[in-house]
C-alpha cells in the first residue's frame, strides 16, 4: 500500500468546490474548497472533514485490463486539467460478503466498469482510493481530472457507471465537483 492521501475539505484549498451533491445516503458537510494531502503534507486550517484512503493493488482488473490501463492512463495534475471530481462510495454489507470471483463478475462481466472507462482515457484521469482498509467512513475515493472540454464526457461516463448493476450495491455516494483555484484567476 501507498501512503495515505487525505481529501481536507475546509475554507482552505487549491480546489473550489462548485458542487457538493448526495446521491445516496449522508451528505457531507458543504465546504467551499479541498486540499489534496498526499503523505505527511501539512493539511490546511480550518479543516471540517478528512477523508483518507491508500491507493492499493487493483483489486478487480486482469492482468490484460492492467497492462491497457497502465498504457493508457494519464497522469493526474495536468496543467489542461483544472476541473476535478471527487465522489466517495461506500458498498453495502451484501456486496462485501460476496466472493471476490462473484464481485468481479458483478464489476465488469455484468456492470462493463472497466471496459466503460476505457472509452474515456486518457481525456479523464482517475485515480482510486481504498478507505475501508482504514475503518474510513467511505469504501472508496474516486478522484477523477479532466480538462473543462471533458465534462460532458465524464457527465457521460459517471451516468452510465450509476446505470450499472454494480451500483446497485452502494449505499452512500457523494458526487463533489470541484476546479482548480489557478484556473479561476
Amino acid at each position: 500500500m501507498s501512503a495515505i492521501t487525505t481529501f481536507a475539505g475546509g475554507q482552505l484549498g487549491s480546489w473550489l468546490v462548485v458542487r457538493n451533491q448526495v446521491v445516496v445516503g449522508e451528505p457531507l458537510t458543504e465546504v467551499r474548497r479541498l486540499e489534496v494531502v498526499a503523505g505527511g503534507t501539512p493539511e490546511p486550517e480550518g479543516v471540517a472533514w478528512r477523508l483518507r484512503g491508500v491507493t492499493s493493488y487493483e483489486r478487480y482488473v486482469s492482468r490484460r485490463e492492467h497492462d491497457d490501463l497502465t498504457a493508457s492512463s494519464p497522469a493526474l495534475g495536468r496543467p489542461e486539467a483544472s476541473h476535478a471530481a471527487l465522489i466517495p462510495i461506500s458498498k453495502s454489507p451484501g456486496w462485501w460478503e460476496l466472493p471476490h470471483d462473484e464481485r468481479r463478475d458483478i464489476f465488469e462481466e455484468q456492470s462493463h466498469h472497466i471496459a466503460t472507462g476505457f472509452k474515456y482515457l486518457p481525456a479523464i484521469a482517475r485515480r482510486l482510493y481504498h478507505g475501508r482498509d482504514l475503518g474510513e467512513a467511505f469504501d472508496f475515493l474516486t478522484w477523477f481530472e479532466f480538462a473543462p472540454a471533458d465534462s460532458a464526457a465524464f457527465e457521460e461516463l459517471v451516468g452510465m457507471l450509476r446505470e450499472t448493476r454494480e451500483w446497485t450495491y452502494v449505499v452512500r455516494e457523494v458526487d463533489m465537483r470541484l476546479v482548480r483555484e489557478a484556473a479561476i484567476k
